[in-house]
């Protein structure tokens, strides 16, 4: 069945005079920013030559030209400096850099105003409303080379890009950096994690100062000290370098492009956009992430066509074992993989209602395998793994195996196989692969126009593509990609539907061998930062609350609220299944909860301190809720508001017992108990040290409000 998203638009030119104002602002100076760098206020005087706001007019955007033809910009909410006077631009390799000597050529703004449909996701529809500043320069200096800077303008955050038109003084740019900056005028805390290390994105978040910060990944956070909350990220990654945010002075931010192995970040051919920097703006840690949806609609729209093919499902699978370091993924006497156990993990799928079962370690080529990966086969398992057989085993009973290619970041190795493997998945009823890169930072190998290897990041242009290439040559065998060591997710899930999540950040395994393991707040760090990109492929529910020789600080409620609280169209039960037999009471709901929403709302929280999320089924009226805290002990009230009026619910809550706590046995203290509620009623929600609290509203008789 070809999925028809529901689709209205409306897109009005706005005259001059309305929402736009150009060549005669001239003269007006921009307003001045409180608790800048001295470099910053130090910087010459801008003139306004356009600008826009957003369609409540609670931001508003400046673009503004100094003496000597410098381009910047400057960000208000509600009159309020946000983002002082700051620069735009980009140097090149190839010819005169992208930063003066600009003049006005024109500018326009237009409107534009629709409601598009998600196949999958936190919501099944997202609004897509802004106002749309185009800003043509022009350097008549250098042989009167043009560049378009676009602004989209929400209420609740903007996106701006640079476009390059084709133009015969300048074919092709080789880009060695951008200028763009982000001068934050107030006093800021931040929570990011440091870019250009060893471990890709796999370093806990900091709570520091702003002018304490080196160079971030995005996504990163922000509270200022007059409450505002903002998020740094970017749009539309494709075919160019992933941004990191490096601190230049005081609260100065500059983009920093990820490095190339071939020389130049970005190569690119005009015509050709940049990705979208973005800002999210709020007033509340919560309306950031509801309004997250920025990032989606940044993006173009669904390029695949029918993708009814794309299921949402939760999944167990042989992986938990192996970091325990009781199973291996290379072939031996504690091999993983073999087609005994698969058989097992698919019968306690069947019975417990799981879609798929994750086999790692299946195929050969893991001996020796880290940092390297050029052994690696993706269409050849090893002997005592009966792909056929026991695929059929699986589709009788309604699981579908669930794929793994590991490439230990060897790209050049990898490619060559991405078609016959996914044909080879095809046939077996392989319908999602979860791929990995492991390897260092700037240990990717790719292969050069000229044939040889080259050692990448893999957040660089050439890694960029690669990670794309694998998702478009997916979806020609109606696969799902569940990206592992990955590029950051910038929305492209809307255009390519099939990228249905990632990691991207410390997971689950940490907990087993992590030195440290993720401390308390690390979930909470999550829905603020990370979780603003996109999905992540978490893999909670571990139970046993058991790592490699190592207790997990978590109680067993929180390891439920995961499933809430940290959004992935795919889920997957990591623990071992005869930890599920032990707990069968908690493991009711991990059975219960969905992947596919209907609305979501986050309903209050802090960075790295707590948050309560609720979640309505789209394939049922039911709604559920997770809170997860850090390690303090917390109460929140939660008025029940979100539920249908007029209309009763089973509250089927797992909450922290008496006893709970972070050590020991106080861990696996949870209470389980039904209660009879309405949209009128508030609940309590306790949260013990390093706890939390998931509960199922299970809707009573029939909706009033449908007719």
């Amino acid at each position: 069945m070809l999925f028809r998203p529901r689709l209205m638009t409306f897109v009005f030119p706005l005259l001059a005079g309305a929402a736009l104002n150009v060549a005669p602002a001239l003269a007006q100076e921009a307003a001045p920013a409180a608790d800048v760098s001295q470099a910053s206020q130090a910087a010459p005087k801008f003139q306004t030559i356009a600008s826009a706001d957003s369609p409540g007019k609670v931001l508003h955007v400046d673009v503004m030209l100094s003496g000597d033809g410098n381009l910047s910009y400057q960000i208000t909410r509600n009159g309020q400096t946000v983002i002082a006077p700051s620069r735009l631009g980009l140097i090149l390799a190839n010819a005169p850099k992208f930063d003066r000597y600009f003049a006005l050529e024109t500018a326009n703004v237009s409107a534009h105003d629709d409601t598009w449909e998600q196949p999958w996701g936190e919501r099944r529809f997202t609004r897509n409303h802004y106002n749309e500043l185009r800003v043509n320069v022009v350097q008549k200096t250098w042989d009167d080379r043009k560049m378009t800077v676009v602004f989209r303008m929400y209420d609740d955050g903007l996106g701006f890009r640079y476009e390059f038109p084709d133009q015969p003084q300048l074919h092709k740019l080789e880009i060695m950096d951008e200028l763009t900056e982000f001068a934050v005028a107030d006093k800021a805390t931040a929570w990011w994690d440091v870019a250009g290390e060893w471990n890709r994105e796999e370093y806990l978040y900091q709570k520091t100062p702003l002018d304490e910060v080196s160079e971030a990944q995005t996504p990163m956070t922000l509270k200022t000290d007059k409450g505002l909350y903002i998020s740094f990220h970017e749009a539309a990654l494709v075919d160019y370098a992933a941004m990191w945010l490096r601190r230049v002075d005081g609260q100065r931010l500059k983009a920093r492009l990820a490095p190339s192995a071939m020389g130049a970040p970005v190569v690119r051919d005009a015509p050709f956009p940049t990705p979208w920097r973005t800002l999210q703006i709020t007033n509340s840690a919560a309306a950031l992430y509801n309004g997250s949806d920025l990032i989606l609609n940044l993006n173009e729209p669904n390029k695949l066509g029918d993708v009814s093919w794309v299921k949402p499902y939760k999944y167990v699978g042989i992986w938990w074992g192996m970091h325990l370091n009781t199973w291996t993924w290379e072939a031996g006497p504690r091999h993983g993989a073999t087609t005994t156990n698969t058989k097992a993990y698919i019968d306690f799928a069947a019975k417990n209602g799981f879609r798929g079962v994750l086999v790692e370690g299946w195929n050969k080529g893991w001996e020796d395998w880290f940092g390297k990966g050029y052994n690696f086969s993706f269409t050849e398992s090893y002997p005592d793994f009966d792909l056929p057989a026991i695929s059929a085993y699986g589709l009788k009973k309604g699981v579908h195996l669930v794929g793994h290619n590991e490439t230990s970041g060897n790209v050049s190795v990898y490619e060559p196989q991405m078609e016959a493997g996914f044909k080879l998945y095809e046939k077996y009823g392989v319908d999602s692969v979860k791929t990995g890169y492991v390897a260092d930072a700037g240990g990717a190998r790719v292969k050069a126009p000229d044939g040889s290897i080259r050692y990448a990041w893999n957040d660089s242009q050439e890694m960029v593509r690669h990670y794309l290439l694998n998702v478009t040559t997916a979806a020609k065998y109606h696969i799902a990609i569940d990206t592992h060591e990955p590029i950051k997710d910038t929305g492209l899930r809307r255009t390519y539907p099939n990228w249905v999540s990632r990691e991207g950040q410390r997971g689950m395994e940490y907990n087993a061998w992590g030195e440290p393991q993720n401390p308390p707040e690390h979930e909470a760090n999550l829905v603020f930062t990370r979780m603003l990109s996109g999905p992540m492929d978490f893999t909670p529910g571990i139970l046993s609350l058991q790592g490699q020789g190592k207790p997990i600080a978590s109680t067993q409620a929180k390891q439920l609220a995961l499933y809430v609280v940290l959004y992935s169209p795919i889920q997957m039960a990591a623990d071992l299944p005869e930890n599920y037999a032990k707990y069968p009471k908690p493991f009711q709901f991990i059975k219960d909860v969905p992947t596919d929403w209907e609305q979501s709302i986050a309903l209050n929280g802090e960075p790295g301190d707590f948050a309560t999320i609720v979640r309505k089924d789209k394939a049922s009226d039911d709604w559920y809720l997770g809170a997860v805290t850090d390690e303090n002990e917390r109460s929140v009230d939660v008025p029940l508001t979100f539920l249908e009026p007029g209309r009763s619910y089973t509250a089927q809550i797992y909450r922290d017992g008496p006893n709970a706590g972070l050590t020991g046995d106080a861990r696996f203290d949870i209470v389980i108990e039904d209660k009879t509620v309405t949209a009128a009623d508030t609940l309590k929600v306790r949260m013990a040290p390093g706890g939390g609290e998931a509960i199922r509203f299970k809707a009573l008789g029939k909706s009033k409000a449908r007719k």
